[in-house]
């Protein structure tokens, strides 16, 4: 069942999404060549911790994991696509990292995650994480009222596609609310004007996830969270929540640019 949120309940999950948006702009000042994925955990819950917030992702089980999710952030690197596990693994120049962090506060929940590259970068990592933020993009414009879910896949699918790029099936957005994951699913393929129409009230995390060999097969690592590119190519993921409102969609998990 889909529910709507109040403009109160609204405002009320900004202020989880900012706390969110600081972890993660916190972590991404943090990420340099030799540090750990822990310290980068480590980074992101001091930030919650400073904010009174707690963490959705720590302890999260679905059924598909054999533990518990150890962490405060998915911290994926190279041809991890999401889910990444953090641990002792120490950055090195050029990895590709996703970052995904959820914070919950005052009973809301926030989710939002990016991807960058740690040292000298490779063009084509660039071009992947680029893509990945413009699907996003098209995503957020395509969530206004009126629309249906379908338009919001139809506009991640062909920014995804058209940049040559692999799209692993099964796994996208989702509503967001009191829990981390709600009704609806958002895939990020699909045929416009299908799916459950938007309604003001409706919050959503939109997340691109993109392969980039340009194939869509993956799979879980043996931590059975990871997901993997099946053919050893990078991968980039990009999300933010967002509230559908009459005024146009609002970004509740906005950052403040790097310094």
């Amino acid at each position: 069942m889909v529910e709507l949120k109040t403009d109160t309940s609204i405002d009320a999950m900004y202020e989880a999404g900012q706390v969110v948006g600081r972890a993660l702009t916190a972590v991404r000042h943090a990420a340099d060549v030799g540090v750990s994925l822990l310290e980068l955990d480590e980074v992101a819950r001091g930030v919650l911790r400073g904010a009174g917030a707690s963490s959705p992702f720590l302890g999260y089980r679905p059924s598909f994991a054999p533990v518990p999710f150890p962490a405060v952030i998915c911290a994926s690197v190279n041809d991890a696509i999401v889910h990444g596990i953090p641990t002792r693994y120490r950055l090195r120049d050029g990895d590709l990292v996703s970052i995904d962090c959820g914070a919950e506060l005052n009973g809301w929940v926030g989710d939002s995650a990016l991807s960058f590259v740690v040292g000298e970068p490779d063009p084509a990592d660039v071009r992947l994480v680029e893509t990945a933020e413009r699907a996003l993009a098209a995503g957020i414009a395509a969530a206004v009222v009126g629309n249906r879910v379908g338009d919001i896949a139809h506009a991640i699918g062909t920014v995804c596609r058209d940049g040559g790029y692999g799209i692993p099936q099964d796994f996208g957005g989702h509503g967001v609310g009191r829990a981390m994951h709600e009704d609806p699913g958002v895939p990020n393929e699909g045929r416009p004007g299908r799916g459950f129409p938007l309604r003001h009230g409706m919050v959503i995390a939109i997340e691109p996830m993109l392969i980039g060999g340009g194939k869509d097969d993956y799979h879980a690592a043996a931590d059975g969270w990871t997901l993997r590119t099946n053919d050893g190519s990078r991968a980039a993921h990009a999300e933010h929540t967002v509230a559908i409102t009459n005024a146009g969609p609002r970004i509740l998990t906005e950052r403040q640019p790097m310094g």
